[in-house]
């Protein structure tokens, strides 16, 4: 492909700030077409963003011949049928995360990329941020020695929205819609990364529970896995707390040191080894997802490959599902 022409089916808030934006600040690359069902909503993003057409039908976007990729940027639930619509169209696909509601509906997708031989990429965009890029790069040199731990811990209280206290209820904490809880929403980047710096994850075993009863999905989960490399990993996210006990942040282990970092909270990562504590602090790009996308447009020129495929994404759907099925 010489231009990669996108169109964004559910232009909805990820797509202001995290996404959108990026699709015109990349070399070879174009947002020309939205789609959402509110036509008014829909009107008001291509007005604000410089696109020239918009569509409240998901069908018109993908069968528009000005577009020649999709980005699906739904909640889950949509995931698998509009890529597997837009797939069978011939159009490559970089599909929101998580992947879809549960790794069968990740399988799916995957068998009709390879079906039609059209590329479909997920946007677990930690993989190409500069910030993560670090931690690799810490853990690839040595700096604290063989991985031998990795712990997660997040304790996070409810929004205004899943205490009932704002105008809009959370798709997120409606399992039928996101395929679980916050924990799905947010454990889908951290398993995905863990894999991309540590290598496959063998086994994975947890316990998901409702706890306060604010919503329908599990608001408390506790989990333990290894990875193929022998490293062995726990992990615990509790989103019912008092807001003085937020805390997010994941600790490696090392046979030499560790290195404590966070996934959404700060871009400060802690090495500590004999020699005494470094602290380096690395910002997230204006638009996180560009530098994924960057690496999108240039596997589909050709040029290049993104490190964010169906293949990978499927594997943090799988993880999840392992987790919660205790």
């Amino acid at each position: 492909m010489e231009s990669i022409n996108w169109g964004i089916i559910g232009c909805g808030d990820v797509t202001e700030v995290k996404s959108g934006p990026a699709f015109n600040n990349v070399r070879g690359s174009a947002l020309v077409a939205v789609m959402r069902r509110d036509a008014e909503k829909a009107a008001d993003y291509a007005r604000r963003h410089n696109v020239p057409t918009w569509y409240t039908d998901a069908d018109a976007l993908i069968n528009d011949p000005a577009v020649n990729a999709v980005y699906v940027a739904t909640p889950p639930d949509s995931h698998a049928d509009y890529t597997i619509r837009a797939l069978r169209a011939g159009k490559p696909v970089y599909v929101e995360k998580p992947m879809a509601l549960n790794a069968v509906e990740c399988g799916a997708m995957n068998r009709i990329s390879r079906e039609t031989g059209v590329p479909l990429f997920v946007a677990f965009y930690r993989r190409a941020l500069p910030y993560f890029l670090k931690v690799k790069e810490l853990v690839d040199s040595g700096a604290i020695g063989p991985i031998r731990h990795v712990s997660t811990q997040l304790n996070w209280p409810p929004a205004d929205r899943e205490l009932g206290l704002a105008p809009q209820a959370n798709w997120r904490v409606t399992p039928a819609v996101s395929g679980g809880g916050l924990f799905h929403d947010l454990a889908a980047h951290q398993f995905d990364f863990l894999e991309f710096l540590l290598g496959p994850i063998q086994t994975a075993r947890g316990f998901a529970r409702n706890q306060a009863g604010l919503y329908e999905a599990d608001d408390m989960v506790v989990a333990a896995f290894t990875f193929a490399s022998g490293v062995v990993g726990t992990g615990s996210w509790c989103f019912t707390v008092n807001p003085e006990q937020r805390l997010e942040q994941t600790t490696l282990v090392g046979a030499r040191g560790t290195i404590t970092f966070s996934f959404f909270e700060n871009f400060v990562i802690t090495v500590t080894t004999r020699s005494g504590t470094e602290i380096l602090t690395v910002p997230f790009p204006d638009h996180v997802q560009q530098p994924l996308i960057e690496s999108v447009v240039a596997a589909l020129q050709g040029r290049g490959t993104c490190p964010s495929t169906g293949e990978t994404g499927l594997r943090a759907s799988l993880i999840l599902d392992w987790i919660t099925a205790g």
